[in-house]
């Protein structure tokens, strides 16, 4: 019996076709595209799971916060981030700082929580 001498590149693969280098594969995304894909997903789903959190609990948003998430996700879907000021939130995030926090607002709203006192402050007593 004779043998094959070996032929580092080439030949046939494991699966029984021939070697390719790749040719029709896509090239991998940069670590950042990776990272606002991840942001995007990320800020669809908090999106989806506070208007579900509301139907579910029985809780009827707003006008205002129907319309803001409505509007938030739509412009995440088709821009992949819903502002356009970059100084108003991080260059790789999907929402604004303030949206991010009306966000959780709506949010602890669907889930009966109260609502956080801003900047320390206490509730007047009469």
């Amino acid at each position: 019996m004779k043998r094959t001498p070996f032929k580092p590149g080439g030949g046939l693969s494991r699966s029984g076709g021939p070697k390719g280098d790749g040719a029709n594969k896509k090239p991998l995304p940069s670590p950042f595209e990776m990272q606002r894909e991840a942001a995007k997903r990320a800020a669809l789903n908090a999106l989806k799971r506070a208007r579900r959190a509301a139907d579910k609990a029985g809780v009827s948003l707003s006008e205002w916060e129907g319309e803001f998430i409505d509007s938030v996700s739509e412009r995440v879907k088709t821009h992949g981030r819903a502002f356009a000021d970059p100084e108003k939130g991080a260059p790789g995030q999907a929402l604004s700082a303030m949206q991010g926090r009306k966000l959780k607002e709506i949010t602890a709203k669907a889930n009966g929580e109260e609502p956080k006192r801003r900047w320390g402050r206490k509730p007047k007593e009469p």
